[in-house]
C-alpha cells in the first residue's frame, strides 16, 4: 500500500513539474484517424423490430389466452388499441369466471372452468392497409364451447381502425353484389359436409343466409390492393353445431367495385 501511494505522489508530482494537467478524453466527434481525417462514427444500434404478444393465464377458475401479430404490434396506436382489448378481456372472464363458480358453490353443482381464447392473425398486409381476422372461443359451462370470428382493417393514413363493410356505401348495396355467388358456394361446402346437395325449400339450415350479418375480411392475392373477401360463418348460423364452420371466400367482381365508396376504390382491384 505504501509502494502505491508513493507511485501516485510522484506521478502527481511529476505533471505539476511540467505544467501540466489531466486533459479530458476528446469526444467521438472530435476523434481523428490517424491520417487527420475524422474518425467514422460507430453505427447506432437499431432498436429490435416489435414482436407479437401471446399472453396466457390458467387458474382454477378460467383459462384464458390472447395473440396479436408483430405486424399489429408495430404499430403503437393498433398496439394499445389489442391491448386495451386483451386486459378488458381478461378482467371480464375473470369477474364472470368467479362469479359462476360462487353460483355453483352455492347450489352445490360441480364448477367446471371458463375457458376464453382470441387469436388474432394477418389476412393481407398492404401498404396501405393491414387486415387482421381473430378466431374467438368461449366456454362458459354447458355441453360445449362456442366458436366465433372477429375482423379489424388499419387504414395506416388516417391512422385508425375500421370495419370492411365501412368502405362501401351501405350494406345492402354489399349483400346484393356478393349474395349470388356467396349462397352456391355455402350450398357447395354444404353438401360436401352433409353428403348430398343442398335443397333450398324451407326447413332448417337449407336457406341461404345474408352474408353482410356475418363476419367480413378482406384479402389479397398480389399484395396491393384488395381483391377478394372472406366471409366467417360460426356455427349454427348456416348449419348444425355438428357441421362447424364456413370459410367463404369470393372474388371482387365489378359489382362490388361498384358499391365502394369511392375514396376507397383505389385499394381494390377486381378479378374478373
Amino acid at each position: 500500500m505504501r509502494y502505491r501511494g508513493l507511485v501516485a505522489i510522484m506521478a502527481l508530482t511529476g505533471a505539476a513539474a511540467c505544467g501540466t494537467s489531466p486533459q479530458p478524453a476528446p469526444s467521438a466527434s472530435a476523434t481523428l484517424e490517424a491520417d487527420g481525417s475524422p474518425a467514422t462514427p460507430a453505427p447506432a444500434t437499431e432498436a429490435p423490430p416489435p414482436k407479437g404478444r401471446a399472453e396466457k393465464v390458467s387458474n382454477e377458475f378460467y383459462s384464458f389466452a390472447y395473440a396479436y401479430p408483430a405486424q399489429a404490434a408495430a404499430i403503437p396506436a393498433l398496439n394499445q388499441m389489442l391491448e386495451g382489448r386483451l386486459e378488458a378481456a381478461r378482467s371480464d372472464v375473470d369477474s364472470s369466471a368467479r362469479a359462476g363458480k360462487a353460483e355453483m358453490d352455492k347450489d352445490g353443482y360441480p364448477f367446471h372452468a371458463y375457458e376464453r381464447q382470441v387469436d388474432w392473425r394477418v389476412v393481407t398486409d398492404l401498404p396501405g392497409w393491414l387486415s387482421l381476422s381473430a378466431t374467438l372461443f368461449e366456454y362458459s359451462g354447458g355441453a360445449h364451447g362456442m366458436t366465433n370470428y372477429d375482423t379489424l382493417l388499419w387504414d395506416r393514413a388516417a391512422g385508425t381502425p375500421r370495419k370492411p363493410a365501412e368502405l362501401f356505401t351501405n350494406a345492402e348495396s354489399l349483400r346484393q353484389s356478393i349474395q349470388a355467388p356467396f349462397c352456391d358456394a355455402l350450398d357447395q361446402q354444404r353438401a360436401k359436409k352433409r353428403g348430398e346437395p343442398v335443397q333450398r325449400g324451407g326447413q332448417m339450415f337449407t336457406e341461404c343466409i345474408d352474408p353482410t350479418a356475418q363476419t367480413l375480411i378482406l384479402g389479397s392475392s398480389n399484395n396491393r390492393t384488395f381483391d377478394r373477401i372472406g366471409v366467417l360463418v360460426a356455427p349454427y348460423e348456416a348449419g348444425p353445431y355438428a357441421e362447424g364452420s364456413y370459410e367463404i371466400t369470393l372474388p371482387v367482381t365489378g359489382k362490388v367495385m361498384a358499391a365502394l365508396k369511392p375514396q376507397y376504390r383505389s385499394a381494390f382491384s377486381a378479378r374478373n
